[in-house]
């Protein structure tokens, strides 16, 4: 162990019941404090030669301890509005950490099932917990990469596989469980291998870590219908192996090899019930109660996301609508409504004004948008759903578009996808509309017109978070006249804006 810690404190021979209660019932009430020593714990678990029945004892106490805890550091990284970088990595790192070698100390203990011996006998009846929780825990180390847009490792597949199979053949893949005391919910090791796997076949990395969160709540809710079976049917929509390092893969890419450990499966009643529940928020504007994330979380945060599982749980995955061209040249841009207000503005010219621009390198585009290559990856913005105002060739209009893609490669470098939003932008002042002849002007909020959207139908505008009311028409000045803006529909929300749609009028002229 390192030479920094306090031997009386992690020393493994000093891991026994008494020494153990005390650690947890003398735990700090700061979240993060918490989680640290029991991670010291975990690591002092990790470097001790412990048998099966011992070594669960230890961590599921561990890891019963600090469920409470990271949750709470888990909703400040996912609801607390720009984090500072610095906070933001500290926050990730912990509950990464936590779930990676909460994972492997469950595995440890999966590993002497097999063993005859006094020890394995006894951890026998909790083996449907242990392999869960192996299960869960790796799935939510996978979550927090997803976060990050990294690359997922194919080795978490062949582990993810082995405690399904061991379960499998224990003949207690579908042992009814709760996970931890007072959870709300029943589940089983194979429904948290098929969250797992539902998870990564409906591409969560197109959406912000937010919408991810909201994806996996709505997947453990309707995965006990999801259809899971050694056999393929018609309706099987993607394949796994269970038994190789390989993620899960729609059946356009069929099987190589007809192993005794490859399954199919498919959304079964799922996706029906997804577009009841789209049905029920939209018309009702409430999220439900089993999904209720805080105040901070509305129901239009949820609906995007329905939208996409239902696309990408369809037998047709969502194909590119346009043909992507190979190309090589650089893009200037900034992020932020802010920026891209600044940058459309008459009033600067199209000057950068002394705002940091950066270049990326553009190596396709298409009709929608552009992909690009962020070498020397330093910018804390880059996130899916950010809003970027760019200038291709760093000369001509200022365009806007929106990062629909982010892939890090690399600790330094990453792909990103974006759409774009318009080519033709102005910058605008929106205000309530004044039914008051000769009333004085109020005061406005800037914003963005797309001016790309045929002026005969509905108008996209993108504007600061909270400005859309539905019950309130807006109005604002452009080229001497006056527009009236009735309100038709809230599209997307982003860090920073709203993208929102109206149905425009122009004022008559002045006589």
């Amino acid at each position: 162990m390192s030479a920094n810690k306090n031997p009386d404190e992690h020393d493994i021979s000093l891991l026994n019941p008494s020494r153990l209660q005390h650690f947890l019932s003398s735990l700090p009430m700061d979240a993060y404090s918490a989680l640290d020593g029991i991670m010291h714990w975990l690591d002092a678990c990790n470097e001790g030669e412990l048998n099966g029945i011992t070594r669960f004892g230890v961590v599921r106490a561990l890891d019963e301890a600090a469920q409470p805890r990271v949750r709470t550091l888990a909703q400040e990284y996912l609801y607390t509005p720009r984090l500072v970088k610095i906070e933001e990595n500290r926050l990730w790192s912990i509950i990464h950490n936590f779930w990676s070698r909460i994972a492997e100390q469950y595995e440890r203990c999966l590993d002497s099932a097999g063993r005859r011996d006094n020890s394995s006998e006894q951890l026998k009846p909790d083996l449907p917990l242990v392999a869960a929780r192996a299960i869960a825990a790796l799935g939510e180390t996978i979550k927090w990469e997803s976060f990050h847009y990294g690359t997922i490792p194919n080795a978490y597949w062949a582990r993810l596989g082995k405690s399904y199979l061991l379960m499998e053949r224990e003949g207690n893949v579908n042992k009814t469980l709760l996970m931890y005391p007072g959870a709300g919910h029943a589940t089983s090791p194979l429904a948290e291998y098929l969250r797992v796997l539902f998870s990564q076949a409906s591409s969560l990395n197109c959406l912000m870590p937010l919408e991810i969160e909201l994806a996996d709540h709505l997947i453990a809710h309707l995965q006990p219908d999801f259809i899971f079976s050694s056999e393929s049917d018609p309706h099987s929509v993607w394949w796994v192996d269970a038994g190789k390092a390989i993620p899960p893969l729609r059946l356009a890419q069929p099987p190589k090899d007809m192993t005794a450990t490859l399954r199919f499966f498919h959304p079964g009643e799922a996706q029906i019930r997804l577009r009841v529940l789209e049905q029920e928020i939209s018309r009702s504007g409430e999220m439900p109660d089993w999904i209720r994330q805080g105040e901070t979380c509305a129901a239009q945060n949820l609906l995007p996301v329905i939208s996409h599982l239902i696309a990408y749980w369809a037998p047709v995955p969502p194909q590119r609508q346009h043909e992507r061209h190979r190309v090589k040249h650089q893009i200037v841009l900034l992020p932020g409504l802010v920026n891209a207000i600044v940058m459309v503005s008459p009033e600067f010219g199209g000057k950068p004004a002394g705002l940091p621009l950066e270049s990326w390198t553009v190596d396709n585009v298409s009709h929608g948008g552009f992909g690009a290559i962020v070498k020397d990856l330093q910018s804390d913005w880059i996130q899916v759903g950010a809003l970027l105002v760019l200038q291709p060739g760093g000369e001509g209009n200022w365009l806007v578009g929106v990062v629909r893609r982010y892939q890090r490669i690399s600790g330094n470098e990453a792909q990103v996808g974006i759409e774009t939003l318009s080519k033709r932008v102005a910058s605008i002042d929106v205000r309530p509309r004044s039914n008051t002849p000769g009333a004085p002007v109020s005061p406005g909020s800037p914003g963005l017109w797309l001016q790309d959207d045929d002026p005969r139908g509905d108008i996209r505008f993108i504007l600061p978070p909270g400005t859309f009311n539905p019950g309130e028409s807006l109005e604002f000045d452009y080229n001497g006249r006056r527009v009236f803006l009735t309100p038709v529909k809230f599209l997307e929300r982003g860090s920073d804006y709203e993208i929102v749609s109206y149905r425009a009028k122009v004022a008559a002229p002045k006589t």
